[in-house]
This record gives structure tokens, sequence and C-alpha cells, in this order.
């Protein structure tokens, strides 16, 4: 860890489109605050390129508070970089000491095609969510809070699925590219409620047909997903996504 400012070898992968060849390029960065987030490294360096007429490197972000998901960075072969719990955004430069070389990469994914350089095509995940993660309500007054009691075991399983943000680090870290634990959060967070009971399973099922249509791998229970997740997303809601999807296998076609 370090504390003064560092020098620093860059290799980021640069690739013009999914159909193109790409290539790990390196860069050098000197004088790189260990209080800066690694985002505003990368702001830095684009500057740089920038004033050189080079092209910047393209990366995804938007809210960098570790909220919206977005930033999706391959950091010495670790998604989001060495540190647990933390989004890219939420890394700081700290985390490195001077004269290291950091090696960037995509998300890499048959289902995550390179749109450009760092950036790649996430809308998978999008017609996942669209394909069941939702409930159906009749619109109108909010109900009172009190009106639909739920046991605090599953309201706080349940908030604790609804913290996956949906940034695909489990599949990127994953050997087979599995969707298995954002697709079971999604589920979970909703099965786990009354709300999410009239189509707890349709939507198990929905959900998963499109997993395996999008082209993303299965679950062998390593459990890479969980250790790398940013939000520390448990493997039981794969286990709870799972029994859903026996159970609705045994349910008649009206009640799905």
């Amino acid at each position: 860890m370090s504390t003064g400012n560092m020098n620093l070898t860059l290799q980021v992968w640069r690739q013009k489109n999914k159909n193109s060849a790409g290539k790990l390029v390196d860069y050098k960065l000197s004088d790189i605050s260990p209080d800066m987030s690694f985002l505003e490294m990368f702001d830095v360096l684009n500057e740089q390129l920038i004033t050189k007429g080079e092209e910047p490197v393209v990366f995804d972000h938007d809210c960098r508070e570790g909220i919206c998901g977005m930033c999706s960075m391959f950091i010495n072969g670790q998604p989001h970089g060495p540190k647990d719990l933390v989004t890219t955004c939420q890394l700081h430069m700290r985390s490195f000491k001077d004269g290291d070389t950091i090696v960037v990469e995509p998300w890499r994914a048959k289902a995550f095609p390179v749109i450009k350089d760092l950036a790649v095509d996430r809308s998978a995940f999008d017609r996942i969510i669209a394909s069941g993660g939702f409930v159906s309500v009749n619109t109108g007054n909010a109900q009172d809070a009190n009106a639909l009691p739920i046991p605090k075991a599953k309201a706080d399983a349940a908030f604790e699925a609804a913290a996956c943000i949906g940034c695909g680090a489990c599949v990127a870290t994953c050997k087979n590219a599995s969707a298995m634990l954002f697709v079971s959060a999604k589920v979970s967070q909703l099965a786990l409620l009354p709300q999410g009971q009239p189509e707890r399973y349709r939507r198990v099922q929905s959900m998963v047909a499109q997993m395996d249509e999008e082209g993303f791998g299965n679950c062998t229970n390593t459990g890479a997903c969980e250790a790398e997740c940013p939000k520390g997303i448990s493997l039981e809601n794969i286990a709870r996504m799972n029994r859903d999807y026996l159970s609705a296998k045994f349910i008649s076609e009206e009640e799905v």
C-alpha cells in the first residue's frame, strides 16, 4: 500500500469492436496520487492520450459510488480489482504501490461482447429482467405498510438479494461464464416477498430460459461468483432458485 505519489505501468486492453482482434497496450503514468480512485486514474490517462492526439480508452462508468453497476474492469486477474466488496469506482490507488504494473481487461464472456476497449454489452441482463424480473400489480394508492406483514428473516434475505447491482462480476470471474448468481438474486428478491408469489414459478422458468438463450454457462458450484461479488450476494440464492425451478416442474400449467 502506497502513501506517496506513484509511477505506474498500465497494460490496457484495446479493441476497436467485437469483430476486431484486441491487444494489451502499455502506458506509463507518473505522479499518481494514492487518494485517486481507479477511474480517476483512467481519467488522467485519457487526458494525456487526448493531448497527444490519440484515442482515449473507452470504459463504462456512471455514478462512481458503487451503486449503478456500470463500472466493469478486470484488474490484475480479478473483477473490480484486489479489494473485497468494492466496485472498480470504489477502488483507490493506495491499494497499489510505486512501480506496479497493472493489467486491465474487460469482462470476458460470450454473452458480454466487447463494444470497444473495456466497455462490454451487458444488455443480456436487461433481457433476462424483462423476461420475468417484475411483479404485476394493480396501480392505485400505496397500501399501508402494516397491511402485508413479512417475517424479518425473509425481509432481510430479500433486501440482501436486492443489493445486486447487476455489474456482471459474477459472470466475469466464473470459469463457465455463468449468470446464475445474478439471476438467482433477481428471482429471490421477489420470491421471498408476498408481492412476488402470484408469478413466482412462471418467473423462475422464464428467467432461466432467457439466461440459457443468452449463452451464459451453467453453475458448477465453484463459488468464485460470491467471492468476487462487490455486494456479497450469497450462493444461497442459487439454491433457492434451483428449488423454485424444480418445484415449477410439478405444478400444473394453469398454476404456473
